[in-house]
């Protein structure tokens, strides 16, 4: 059975969500939340690190016990910690956690004087109006308690695309060993980059006695097969995706690519253009009546109805096929057009490595330049920057500046409080050479009062970029509400710009945000919001949510050199 990353990283969440349930040590919890977020985040298989012996305890944030404990979980898909938490505390508390409004202490009390042990039955309190009636919570928590269950039981399961790529990666990898294959691609919204996957739909083309059928349904990973034939079948993985294997006729892969990647409303639509020039589109190729005359790649089918290729990204039938009738589809964003990341944390704040080991990272992706945006002070928790501390970073970032080949950039992610003032004084905001500001506290104010809040920051000539805009944390936490548009229109008439947060946990800006933006002209800034060096690779994530978003290189602020941001930056 196959160990993924995010497996790795679940485990390790639920380890440290049920000590903090039980009371543990902050700092121990910490380590465990920190050890998901390294393990979840890196570009290389963890079990392939476990396979070559390598020493786990370079990776950020992980020690000799936690080195054991993953190399413990690789080979046995457990681990002892979490089997004893589990015999004191029920593993569904858990869940509870990701309830908005249920800390560690509120669930604990829950369990304590309610006997609550999971979803359900938080239902059944919160239905017999159990909760209200603790002290601390009462009817108003009660009814949030109620909305939040109600959110999360009417939610398609899904999951974040940095999963879906690791399963999808994994399961590919497997698959090409089987003879005879030639093609393979795995399409669906995973191919259309969408922020969460449903399940995955993957093509194969191969020649007589390929075996791939065979091998599908002897998946390490697979917990149940759904059907096995000839050309499809369907499995059902432990992690709850579900996954189709069709195998297509190479004269046929174009079309059948074109027909699951989707999306429904998109393929609905090049139908119907197909219809009006008398022809049959399908899975299996464009037809003018018994007579296939395309199909065999998807410029095939495009050019059958009259259209250039249009990206997967695009194919949502949002404006994409008018665009691309008037020849006015966009030249989308490519990673390598990024020059720097403008969100970087390390190990003066809550990052895991140096400024010079970020600095080090960042050039050999090829980036030009790269801003450390340690945390303000009122992230205590994150150990933020008082003014004084600010200003010896400062320092620090000039003296490396002065013998390094890679530009650093002096910034610092600052808090928007609650009254919209920046948590550091203009003094030494002035100093920097650009600011990143952000809502990390307060999401539950009214949609005006939060877009007032934001607003008025963005008043401070000292704010140049928004960072996460909504706040949201996918599968998690929901976006704070917030005017979207009226923010994007406050920052065009500020100067200011709008962050992309490439995390795949944020993708914040959404991808409908990211279009706005373009409509009304404020550049984007596709940011990682590191915290390790892995970190940096996540890019890619945020990249792939802009070009759903019809961003191109013009429209992102970081593809520009220095100068030009500098220019830009420059409010006072």
């Amino acid at each position: 059975m196959p160990i993924h990353n995010s497996d790795v990283a679940d485990i390790f969440t639920q380890i440290a969500d049920l000590l903090e349930i039980q009371g543990a040590n902050v700092f121990r919890v910490r380590a465990y939340r920190n050890a998901a977020r390294t393990v979840g985040g890196l570009s290389q298989s963890v079990e392939d690190l476990v396979a070559r012996n390598e020493d786990l305890t370079r990776l950020p944030g992980i020690g000799k016990d936690l080195a054991e404990k993953i190399q413990e979980i690789v080979k046995t898909g457990r681990t002892g910690i979490l089997e004893e938490l589990k015999g004191k505390l029920p593993p569904g508390l858990s869940d509870l956690m990701k309830i908005g409004g249920l800390g560690p202490k509120r669930v604990k009390i829950l369990h304590e004087k309610l006997h609550i042990a999971d979803l359900s039955s938080l239902k059944k309190a919160a239905a017999g109006k159990k909760i209200s009636k603790l002290p601390g919570f009462g009817e108003k928590t009660e009814q949030a308690i109620t909305k939040e269950l109600e959110r999360v039981s009417g939610e398609e399961k899904r999951i974040r695309i940095s999963v879906a790529e690791e399963i999808a990666q994994s399961l590919s990898e497997y698959l090409r060993k089987s003879k005879g294959i030639k093609d393979i691609t795995v399409a669906g919204s995973y191919r259309r980059g969408k922020e969460t996957v449903g399940d995955l739909d993957i093509l194969a083309t191969s020649g007589k006695g390929s075996d791939i059928m065979e091998r599908f349904v002897a998946y390490g990973d697979v917990e149940r097969v759904l059907s096995k034939g000839e050309t499809r079948s369907s499995v059902l993985l432990r992690t709850g995706v579900h996954v189709d294997l069709r195998v297509v006729p190479e004269v046929s892969y174009g079309a059948a690519m074109h027909y699951f990647t989707g999306s429904k409303a998109h393929n609905i639509a090049v139908r119907t253009l197909g219809v009006k020039k008398g022809l049959k589109i399908n899975e299996y190729g464009v037809f003018k009546g018994s007579r296939r005359i395309a199909g065999k790649t998807e410029e095939e089918v495009f050019r059958s109805v009259g259209l250039p290729f249009i990206p997967p990204e695009l194919r949502e039938n949002e404006g994409e096929i008018e665009a691309a009738m008037r020849g006015e589809l966009p030249g989308l964003l490519r990673l390598q057009e990024i020059r720097g990341d403008l969100h970087v944390h390390t190990n003066v704040t809550d990052g895991r490595d140096t400024l010079k080991e970020m600095a080090g990272a960042a050039k050999r992706l090829g980036y030009q330049y790269l801003a450390i945006t340690e945390h303000s002070r009122h992230v205590t928790v994150a150990r933020g920057l008082k003014p004084e501390g600010l200003a010896k970073r400062i320092k620090e970032i000039e003296r490396f500046n002065a013998d390094s080949d890679i530009l650093v950039l002096k910034g610092i992610e600052v808090d928007i409080l609650e009254d919209g003032s920046l948590d550091l004084p203009d003094d030494i905001l002035s100093e920097l050479d650009l600011t990143v500001c952000a809502v990390h506290y307060k999401f539950n104010l009214s949609r005006e009062k939060q877009t007032e809040r934001i607003i008025r920051a963005m008043d401070n000539p000292c704010f140049n970029i928004l960072a996460h805009p909504t706040g949201r944390l996918i599968n998690e936490r929901r976006p704070y509400e917030v005017d979207m548009e009226r923010i994007i229109r406050a920052a065009k008439e500020r100067g200011c710009f709008m962050e992309l947060n490439a995390h795949p946990l944020r993708l914040d800006l959404r991808d409908a945000d990211c279009r706005m933006a373009k409509e009304i002209g404020v550049k984007v800034v596709i940011s990682t919001d590191a915290h390790s060096t892995d970190d940096l690779a996540l890019m890619r994530f945020g990249v792939l949510e802009a070009r759903r978003g019809w961003l191109e290189a013009g429209d992102v602020l970081n593809t520009g050199s220095w100068e030009e941001m500098r220019k830009l930056l420059k409010r006072m």
